[in-house]
Order: structure tokens, then sequence, then C-alpha cells
């Protein structure tokens, strides 16, 4: 990972951090929503920049059952 993309992703965890400090009991619906939508970018940009492969724990599991069987 690139410096840019470090410092990008540091922002976008401090963003996640205020959104979660934030006091969401005398906002709107709509204004939820727009915070709800806002998260899950980030979240998809995060995973973006994050990259790699990622594997589900019952994936693993098949696969050494599979390794097991075959050898």
């Amino acid at each position: 990972m690139s410096q840019a993309d470090e410092q990008a992703a540091k922002a976008l965890v401090e963003r996640l951090e205020q959104i979660k400090a934030m006091d969401r009991s005398e906002m709107s619906s709509a204004e939820k929503k727009e915070l709800r939508q806002e998260t899950k970018a980030i979240k998809k940009e995060l995973k973006a920049l994050g990259g790699g492969i990622y594997i589900s724990a019952g994936a693993v599991i098949i696969i050494l059952l599979l390794l097991i069987l075959f050898f």
C-alpha cells in the first residue's frame, strides 16, 4: 500500500469514528439514511484500498478436508 493510500485509509477511518460518535437520536430519518449510505460507501472504499484475497472460514475448512482426502 502506498503512502497516499495509507493516508486516505486513515482519513476514512477517522470519518467512520466521527459517525459512530455522533448523537443520532435527534436526527431525522433522512439524515440517518444519509449517514448509513456514507458508512457503506466508506467501508466499500476501505475494502478496495485494502486489496488482498479474502477466504471465508467455511471455504478454508472445505479446502483442508479436500486436501486430507486426496493426500
